[in-house]
């Protein structure tokens, strides 16, 4: 028996990714990371500013996020989101540039909790990528 599911990543403008043969899945939500396997129980969550970790037999995929939404039912992961890099693809001055951004945000003088919880998580997960 296999332990293989399906899992697909849509952005607004297009279908991102398709993999029938992922065995993991960690996503950061904000609940905490959540790891994913087949048949893991139907799930709905929101996600933060972070790393998609993709297991395969063949290979093992990280993916920076900044926001998404994940379901995961039927053994299928559906992950919506706006923004999102393979981090292989991420040269120095994307990353730059998106850090960048995240400064400028928390240095705002009018700036809501969730905003800045925001920034701050995009800000420590570029941070690390350097």
């Amino acid at each position: 028996m296999s332990d293989e599911f399906k899992i697909e990543i849509i952005k607004p403008e297009q279908s991102f990714l398709v993999k029938e043969d992922a065995l993991e899945v960690v996503v950061p939500a904000f609940e905490g990371e959540i790891g994913i396997l087949k048949d893991h129980i139907p799930i709905i969550s929101f996600l933060k500013p972070g790393i998609i970790t993709i297991v395969s037999k063949l290979n093992k995929e990280n993916y920076y996020i900044e926001d998404g939404i994940i379901e995961f039912k039927n053994n299928n992961l559906s992950i919506l989101t706006s923004t999102i890099y393979n981090i292989l693809d991420m040269d120095k001055s994307i990353r730059l540039n998106l850090l960048k951004q995240a400064q400028d945000e928390l240095n705002k003088e009018e700036i809501n909790d969730q905003l800045r919880f925001l920034a701050d998580q995009k800000v420590e997960v570029l941070k690390s990528l350097n």
